[in-house]
């Protein structure tokens, strides 16, 4: 996904000599291509991230495309007030890349681990919130954002867990149309289905295994775009199923799961299963899976609470 990152940002800056990489004093191995072939458009703000986002303020109101670098738990969350009043505002062009979202800084503890970045950004006016789940989808969200000439807050876990597309399909990168579907990486069938999945980032893997190996023909839909979201195509979804199971890497609070849900309330009422991390920090330091696991969010035993919270469901 970082790979997929580096080149679309390249290839948009060779393009157009006003896009511009902001960094927090972060990704030097990541930009090493960028500053190879762009080095005037690259800046270290250093470690100021309150100021960056200032600069990128002032930067995108002189004509330029500023794109504001950092590990998710600084951008956005340590920028929260500046991105929401100095960017965010007045729309301005500003695209913010989350890197290392959710647990995947996880020997680094619980400063350096991002579970709250789409609850703190969903609820800013004009700014829209993109969670990619694979090298694909960064390449088209890098680009759609980049065509929206909007506020942006891209998310990026570096757990990178796979392709979950075939190939860029769905997502052309050149059709701002685009923006708000929800993508479907196993087609379910027509009739009404007892559960289906909608997950984003890095459980959308989780939820293609689980789907795959205990529920065949269910389907999963892969959400890249946290807003703005197809609520139509949401409420298709909801009606159709029986069961809808969300998966996100982030806070069961204000994430994926709570916009399915508040969607479905409102438009095709349905018994929703939010897994996400519990409304907790993490006891512990230790490697990535080891944290996923402590959160419940292993493959296996996410896979037995559906089988438990199905077996509730249809009594």
């Amino acid at each position: 996904m970082r790979a997929a990152f580096s080149d679309t940002l390249v290839r948009l800056a060779r393009e157009d000599s006003n896009v511009l990489l902001l960094t927090g004093d972060h990704g030097y191995a990541l930009f090493d291509a960028f500053r190879k072939e762009c080095p005037d458009q690259y800046i270290n703000a250093g470690i100021a991230e309150q100021n960056m986002v200032g600069m990128a303020a002032g930067l995108a109101r002189a004509g330029f495309r500023p794109f504001v670098y950092g590990l998710s738990a600084f951008i956005p969350v340590r920028v929260v007030e500046q991105i929401k009043l100095d960017v965010a505002h007045d729309q301005l062009p500003v695209i913010f890349i989350g890197d290392g979202a959710g647990f995947v800084y996880s020997h680094l503890g619980t400063s350096h681990q991002s579970t709250e970045d789409i609850a703190c950004t969903r609820a800013i006016p004009d700014l829209a919130v993109y969670s990619p789940a694979d090298r694909h989808e960064v390449s088209a969200c890098m680009e759609l954002a980049y065509q929206t000439r909007g506020s942006v807050y891209l998310r990026m876990g570096k757990s990178d867990r796979g392709d979950v597309h075939a190939g860029p399909g769905a997502l052309t990168g050149t059709d701002s149309g685009q923006i708000g579907r929800l993508l479907p990486v196993i087609p379910g069938a027509v009739d009404r289905q007892r559960v289906s999945f909608i997950a984003t980032g890095s459980m959308v893997r989780t939820a293609v295994d689980i789907a795959r190996e205990e529920y065949p023909g269910a389907p999963v839909w892969s959400v890249p775009f946290i807003k703005p979201i197809d609520e139509d195509q949401v409420a298709a979804i909801c009606a159709q199923s029986d069961v809808v199971v969300t998966l996100e890497e982030h806070s069961v609070h204000g994430g994926l799961g709570s916009l399915i849900t508040e969607i479905a309330s409102e438009r095709a009422p349905v018994r929703v299963l939010r897994i996400g991390v519990p409304d907790r920090f993490s006891a512990h330091c230790g490697t990535y899976d080891y944290l996923l696991k402590e959160h419940g969010l292993e493959r296996g035993m996410v896979a037995e609470r559906i089988r438990g919270y199905l077996a509730s469901a249809t009594k």
